[in-house]
């Protein structure tokens, strides 16, 4: 019987066909070192677990309010002030099932049929689905590794339509790790406020893991304040990916219609993992700055290793736990059996024969790049690292 057109046009998730590909793989008795998983491989803090438990035995085990319980969106509310100077009240806070849910209810909120969301290029893999099923056309403007991963303020102004009705970005940025710095921020403000009927939506997912020193939010620009929307959450900066616990900052009206779909589609994120948030935010993160400061050793060790490897062209990333490699010198490449003509097969190639686990730059929106994961013991990446050199030397 026929299926949705919705779900005929999207795209099955890179990340999770390589994830079932190392699985398979491993079945089979192969050493597979898998670094295509965006999940941090600490645990979840302590104190934050111990939150949760103490909430089970007090028995917080109901429902909660559709936009989350006051109690951490009041928390959201004063961190957003404090880091970021962004000025909310509670009305406007929406906490929802992980960032990804909340992505989603921002599009289906805001886009019609045929409306254009403008994605800042390389993205992360769900933005452009995300959009196909809100019935919006994805437009992207585009950057490669010389220009860091980051399009210009200039590029983004030629993408703009009468049409365009968001704007969508991350920062620190998945694939890339980039970072928009307050300067570009602030021109890309300059571009959007004469358009104030777009919307700017800035994933900043990874805030925590920024090694710049101070993450900059755009919506604290005046300027585009009333049109900016703040998405955060949990699970990269406290390790708290199965936890589900994402959020917005948003104008009233725009939290007010994320609530009304959250609301016919899952209620509220689980009720007990809200206390454990709250807690999170107004607890020390002493916890979080000891991660952030393993992932700069790591991204460290990563760049090291991946530069000395020829033809493998590797930036400098400031945040998230990423490394976009340019790989094109090995196009047209082969080692008499396998011909290496784009991304997808060279990381189908390294699974192959080095059995490591990377992701195809194509699911990002770039096709001379791969994204590995340095969310992995530094064993683990020497050794995965090694692997792929030596199976590249055998590529003529």
């Amino acid at each position: 019987m026929p299926l949705a057109d919705r779900v005929l046009k999207l795209t099955e998730s890179e990340t999770l066909k390589m994830a079932k590909m190392a699985r398979e793989l491993k079945e089979k008795g192969h050493d597979v070192i898998s670094l295509s998983l965006g999940e941090p491989d600490f645990d979840t803090p302590k104190h934050i677990k111990k939150a949760a438990k103490d909430a089970l035995n007090h028995g917080v085990t109901k429902y909660t309010p559709v936009s989350g319980s006051l109690e951490l969106r009041k928390a959201i509310v004063e961190k957003f002030k404090k880091e970021n100077n962004l000025i909310f009240d509670p009305s406007q806070i929406v906490v929802s099932n992980g960032a990804k849910q909340s992505i989603y209810n921002l599009c289906m909120s805001i886009l019609n049929p045929d409306d254009e969301c403008i994605i800042l290029a390389p993205y992360w893999v769900s933005y452009a689905e995300i959009v196909k099923m809100a019935d919006g056309i994805p437009v992207y403007v585009s950057a490669g590794i010389d220009q860091d991963f980051k399009p210009t303020a200039s590029a983004i102004e030629k993408a703009i339509t009468p049409k365009t009705k968001m704007l969508l970005f991350s920062s620190p940025c998945n694939p890339t790790g980039s970072v928009f710095s307050k300067r570009e921020l602030n021109a890309i403000a300059n571009v959007l406020a004469k358009y104030p009927d777009i919307y700017i939506v800035s994933d900043e997912i990874y805030e925590y893991i920024n090694f710049t020193g101070k993450h900059f939010s755009i919506g604290s620009i005046d300027k585009v304040r009333q049109q900016t929307i703040t998405v955060n959450g949990f699970s990269k900066g406290y390790s708290m990916t199965g936890w589900r616990i994402g959020y917005i900052g948003a104008p009233k009206e725009v939290a007010a219609a994320c609530e009304k779909i959250q609301g016919q589609v899952t209620s509220g994120a689980s009720s007990f993992g809200q206390i454990a948030a709250a807690f999170a935010l107004t607890y020390s993160n002493r916890a979080t700055d000891l991660m952030r400061k393993e992932f700069k050793k790591r991204r460290d060790l990563v760049i090291d290793l991946l530069s000395k490897i020829k033809g493998v062209k590797v930036n400098h990333p400031e945040g998230a736990f990423y490394v976009f490699p340019d790989i094109s010198y090995y196009f047209g490449k082969s080692d008499g059996k396998n011909t290496i003509r784009n991304a997808d097969d060279f990381c189908d190639y390294i699974m192959l024969n080095a059995y490591v686990g990377i992701v195809s730059g194509s699911a990002f929106g770039d096709n001379n790049c791969f994204r590995l994961s340095y969310a992995a013991s530094e064993s683990q990446l020497k050794e995965a690292i090694d692997r792929i050199s030596k199976a590249l030397e055998k590529l003529k």
